[in-house]
């Protein structure tokens, strides 16, 4: 399953994906996970020394590797220079699967030990003095979506991806690219006009959005959420000495984590597991190809200097019986 972790900066969006990864692997599920924030704060979150963290691979350094590794022998697209972000999968590119080796994943991947079982960790790298001026921040986010649009993922395996903060999480296609999206949201005011932008954002793309609700503290907090979030409230976090622990990078063993936030964590992968029955590859192909074409008119042709729409492949569908090229 296909998982976003997005909210306001400072809800605790990077502190819950990293406890979500870290009870997925304590399952020892088959797990990669995503640093798509344009502060790189997870690998730390998830145990990392800052010099580890800091010398993780960056996905878009390596953006021509992995469009040259994807388009394989697609006959649709001329060369890596012409694949955008959106570039959609067809017959002849080579998919992405979450238990497997590539080059993409030598390159960018590390593995990350964690209890019960290692993750791989990918990071976009993030937004340089080098690039003030010259890029926005999707240039590096572009790696990420690329790569969601050729993974294959299947029951039981996940790729968890912690989103940039704010509403910028919504300013390309990538959040059409998941199962379910998690909500970190904070039981404030603010934290609710949040909830509603993103709700209004995801609603034309049947986008599945759930609420976490985060920093509870009692039950004012907690009818606050309901009254103002309703059947989207799925769980609650509240106060943690483990994570206090962890954020001083005293992580105690992740069994000693509190009951009530385990039991969160197990809601959260019950509800990602759930929309594994509901998955229609044909409505994601669609979704991939209206972002990509709706790219290519407004800059991609005129980028790249070729009719991007070509590029897309009107009897392929994405799903786990499609056989990629080699």
């Amino acid at each position: 399953m296909k998982i976003a972790f997005v909210g306001k900066g400072g809800s605790g969006k990077t502190t819950l994906s990293s406890l979500f990864i870290r009870h997925l692997a304590a399952t020892r599920a088959p797990v990669i996970a995503i640093d798509a924030d344009i502060n790189q704060h997870l690998g730390a979150a998830l145990g990392l020394e800052e010099d580890e963290a800091a010398a993780l691979p960056a996905m878009g350094d390596r953006l021509h590797l992995i469009k040259d590794y994807l388009r394989g022998c697609n006959p649709r697209i001329a060369s890596a220079d012409t694949m955008i972000k959106t570039t959609p999968p067809g017959e002849g590119s080579r998919l992405l699967r979450v238990q497997e080796d590539n080059p993409v994943y030598d390159a960018c991947a590390r593995p990350v030990d964690l209890a019960g079982g290692a993750v791989r960790l990918m990071v976009t790298g993030p937004f340089t003095d080098a690039d003030l001026g010259v890029s926005c921040y999707h240039s590096k986010t572009g790696a990420v979506e690329l790569c969601l649009n050729h993974l294959v993922d299947g029951r039981g395996e996940y790729l968890v991806v912690d989103m940039t903060a704010g509403s910028d999480s919504f300013a390309s296609g990538m959040f059409t690219r998941f199962d379910i999206t998690f909500l970190v949201v904070e039981p404030t005011r603010k934290g609710v006009s949040v909830y509603r932008q993103y709700k209004e954002y995801a609603r034309d793309f049947g986008v599945a959005l759930k609420v976490v609700g985060n920093k509870v503290q009692g039950r004012d907090d907690l009818d606050f959420l309901r009254t103002e979030v309703g059947d989207d409230l799925l769980v609650t976090v509240g106060h943690s000495d483990w994570v206090r622990s962890m954020e001083k990078g005293r992580p105690p063993r992740f069994e000693l984590l509190e009951h009530a936030n385990r039991r969160s964590l197990h809601a959260l992968q019950a509800a990602a597991d759930a929309t594994y029955e509901l998955r229609d590859w044909r409505h994601y192909t669609r979704q991939m190809v209206h972002f990509h074409l709706k790219n290519a008119a407004s800059w991609g042709n005129e980028r790249t200097g070729a009719d991007l729409a070509a590029q897309v492949d009107p009897g392929f569908v994405l799903d786990e019986g499609v056989t990629a090229a080699v």
